[in-house]
C-alpha cells in the first residue's frame, strides 16, 4: 500500500484495476490463483505498470531507506548516534552504496526492533554500521561495510539457538554480502 500511495502522489498511471482495489490488498489469495492469471490482461498491465514507473519505484526504496536512519539513531545509544550517521553516508555516497544499504535493509532489517536479537544483539542495519569505524569512501567503505555485515551475521549464528541450525545459511549470506565489493556490478 504505500508504494501504491506513493505512486498515486507522484501522478503515475495506475491500471484501473488496482486503482479500484478496495480495500487495497492482494488481488490474488494463493500462489497457484496468481500463476493461473499470469498471462491474463490484469497481470500484463502490472507488469506494464511496473516496468514504466521503474525510476519511481527506485526512488520510493531509497526515500524509505533515507527515513529509516532516524528509526535507527533513536534505537542507538546516543553515545553512537553520531558514527551510525556517518557510516550510513559514507557507504550511501560509494558507488554501489545505496544498493548495499537497500540490500541489507530489506534483507535482515533496520536492526530496531527487540526481535531482531539473539542475547541482546541485533543483526540489522543498525548493528553493522555501529561496528565500523573508517572514514574514506568509495571501495573501502563498501569493504568495511561487507566485513561488517559478516561480522555481524556470524555474530547472530554463534548466537542463535543451536537448534535452528543458522549456521547453515551463512554460505549464501557471504555470497550474498560478497554482491557488496563486486566491482563487476557497477
Amino acid at each position: 500500500p504505500a508504494l501504491i500511495e506513493y505512486m498515486k502522489s507522484e501522478n503515475a498511471s495506475l491500471p484501473k484495476w488496482l486503482k479500484d482495489l478496495r480495500p487495497f490488498d492482494l488481488p490474488w489469495k494463493t500462489r497457484s490463483e496468481f500463476y493461473s492469471e499470469f498471462d491474463s490482461p490484469r497481470m500484463v498491465s502490472l507488469r506494464e505498470f511496473l516496468l514504466g514507473t521503474f525510476t519511481l519505484q527506485t526512488s520510493f526504496i531509497a526515500d524509505r531507506l533515507e527515513k529509516s536512519l532516524p528509526a535507527m539513531l533513536n534505537a542507538a545509544p546516543p553515545g553512537l548516534r553520531g558514527n551510525i550517521e556517518k557510516q550510513f553516508y559514507r557507504v550511501a555516497e560509494s558507488g554501489m552504496g545505496m544498493y548495499a544499504l537497500i540490500d541489507y535493509v530489506n534483507f535482515k532489517g533496520e536492526g530496531v526492533s527487540e526481535s531482531e536479537r539473539y542475547k541482546g544483539q541485533g543483526w540489522g542495519l543498525l548493528q553493522v554500521l555501529a561496528n565500523m569505524k573508517g572514514t574514506e569512501t568509495g571501495p573501502p567503505a563498501l569493504a568495511e561495510f561487507a566485513r561488517s555485515a559478516e561480522f555481524v551475521l556470524e555474530r547472530r549464528v554463534r548466537n542463535s539457538p543451536p537448534e535452528r541450525n543458522e549456521k547453515k545459511w551463512l554460505p549464501g549470506w557471504r555470497n550474498r554480502i560478497n554482491t557488496y565489493t563486486d566491482e563487476t556490478l557497477y
